[in-house]
């Protein structure tokens, strides 16, 4: 049996978000770090390395490969980046052609998260109290703003900042999720949107690489539809049921069935309650509110359905030893909880959070601006000389463009608060403008003002360009045990043949005549076994430029092992 409902909103509160500024704090939020940067380390490279080898022929699209040895299974999000790059080269370079596809996903997970927070609104139980003599928020403008809400929200989670704006399987997994989140939701509303929709969303997560939680989430969402009260739900079980195949049939094709659960030691948890924190801010406090307001209204669509894709992820990331990546496929869900708060929020809480928002994002933009403004004119003096001390050899490069733009995010922030400010108490989404906006704006700037030092400290071109110096081009190297990022970049960026295939001992081969090591100066791990001496001369020690710990060695064949 259902409990009171807790949402008293008033016709003036349920007002929506103006689009034109709600577009444009999207666009702030999708575009910045699209353009101008290479790709950078870890996963971000080593899928883009998978793109570009497809697209240029140098392996397979069925059975990718890098360095000989096979890669990520998820083909899906490779085959898109690969296609993008294939189309658009050679008048887009290949960093950005790839990145195009990965910007209009996140677009369409916000869009997603937005009509799914926006047709659960709509639902009888979801909906506010009437007042005794009128005023009450009409339904499609309570919906519309919690919708806004729920899109705030999302855009104001730390977790989805950088890995949203990647080049990586996770963010087609991201969209999936999303998407299978709308079809639920739109199921009592919409006829063929939502069965398209959950025939598309769940074999992409599944052939995006995550065909066990498409599964999991594809039967918790087939149980509620079957336990709703509404026969149009129930009637969409069959669907889901059927997507939920058609993903696993997908996954068996494409072969991405992978056991990827370590399990998770009682050690790890204080570090894993940090991650969630910091990960999930600032929707995880409003959602845990959500649960105990609507607690009597656990079984509803409006709290169900967004809990399947956060328990979901709340389950991989324990399952995966705290992923990251696998938490992240909980945020749209978390997100639409977080906007159900916003009709019973407080008004102190809610001034709180604004307090807060005001003060974090303030200090972050001017620490930006203070930094960039030692980057270019050595003043403060301070800063100047940390930014020389990590990253060493680094040439400031200045850019109008880019600076009008940190300055147009940074007046508009000023506007918003000063608007946040003012007497505009009335609008259900007003406490996350401020958690977003910030979001937006610093996100704005890093990739605007510090683009250059950190596409510097980031990009596997310095060092790249160090190997160039030593070892020729189109030159075969050996790099067994390295990881894919680093054969990504080999191959990529020093068009060198690379083999990266673990041996016991690098064996002299005469038509692979460079062999490259890759040691961790702190614990002494290397990438392969140290080589022999009578075969294999030292050539060079290398390091990124801001980095210390790890070291590259580069070695080369002696003449005399070569002879026969």
């Amino acid at each position: 049996m259902s409990g009171p409902n807790p949402a008293l909103v008033t016709q003036r509160g349920a007002r929506r978000l103006p689009r034109v500024p709600l577009l444009l704090l999207c666009a702030a939020y999708v575009l910045p770090g699209v353009f101008g940067r290479d790709p950078w380390r870890s996963a971000d490279l080593a899928a883009f390395g998978q793109m570009v080898a497809m697209a240029e022929g140098r392996t397979g699209w069925w059975l990718p490969q890098l360095g000989g040895l096979p890669v990520d299974t998820a083909l899906l999000p490779h085959w898109l980046g690969a296609a993008f790059i294939w189309l658009l080269s050679p008048a887009v370079d290949a960093a950005l052609a790839a990145r195009i596809p990965f910007a209009l996903l996140l677009g369409l997970t916000l869009v997603a998260t937005w009509y799914t927070s926006f047709h659960l609104a709509r639902t009888d139980a979801a909906q506010p109290l009437a007042f005794a003599f009128g005023g009450e928020a009409a339904p499609v403008d309570y919906a519309r703003a919690i919708a806004d809400g729920a899109l705030l929200a999302l855009m104001a989670s730390l977790g989805l900042l950088q890995l949203g704006h990647e080049t990586t399987p996770e963010m087609a997994q991201l969209l999936g999720m999303a998407g299978l989140l709308y079809a639920l939701a739109a199921a009592p509303h919409r006829r063929w949107q939502p069965r398209l929709t959950a025939l598309l969303a769940l074999p992409l997560l599944a052939g995006s690489g995550a065909p066990s939680v498409a599964l999991a989430a594809g039967l918790a969402g087939t149980a509620i539809c079957l336990a709703s009260r509404l026969p149009q739900a129930r009637e969409f079980a069959p669907w889901v049921a059927g997507a939920t195949a058609l993903g696993a049939a997908l996954a068996l094709a494409l072969g991405s069935w992978r056991w990827r659960a370590q399990g998770l030691d009682v050690e790890d948890l204080p570090s894993l309650a940090r991650q969630w924190l910091w990960f999930m801010w600032p929707a995880w406090p409003l959602a845990l509110w959500t649960l105990w307001r609507w607690r009597g209204h656990l079984s509803h669509r409006h709290i169900s359905v967004p809990l399947v894709a956060l328990g979901v992820a709340l389950a991989s990331n324990l399952a995966m030893d705290g992923s990251d990546r696998a938490l992240m496929l909980g945020l749209p869900g978390l997100a639409v909880l977080a906007a159900f708060a916003l009709p019973t929020l407080k008004r102190s809480a809610s001034a709180a959070i604004d307090w807060f928002s005001m003060f974090f994002f303030t200090v972050c933009a001017i620490t930006i601006w203070v930094m960039y403004a030692a980057m270019h004119t050595g003043m403060p003096a301070k800063p100047a000389a940390n930014i020389a001390k990590l990253a060493p050899g680094f040439e400031p490069q200045f850019s109008a463009f880019a600076l009008v733009l940190a300055l147009a995010g940074s007046a508009a922030w000023v506007g918003l608060v000063r608007w946040r400010s003012g007497r505009h108490r009335e609008a259900l989404w007003k406490s996350l403008v401020l958690p977003a906006g910030g979001v937006a704006l610093c996100w704005l700037l890093l990739m605007t003002l510090w683009l250059p030092l950190i596409d510097y400290a980031r990009s596997p071109r310095p060092l790249m360009d160090k190997l160039g110096q030593v070892m020729p081009p189109q030159a075969c190297v050996q790099a067994p045990g390295v990881s894919p990022a680093v054969v990504a970049a080999l191959e990529h960026f020093g068009r060198w043949q690379v083999r990266a295939m673990p041996v016991a001992q690098p064996l002299p081969a005469p038509d692979c005549p460079w062999m490259l090591r890759i040691t961790r100066l702190r614990t002494g791990a290397a990438t392969a076994a140290e080589p022999d001496p009578e075969h294999w001369q030292l050539q060079a020690q290398l390091r990124r430029p801001t980095e210390r710990d790890e070291l590259t060695l580069l070695y080369r064949l002696r003449e005399a092992a070569v002879r026969p």
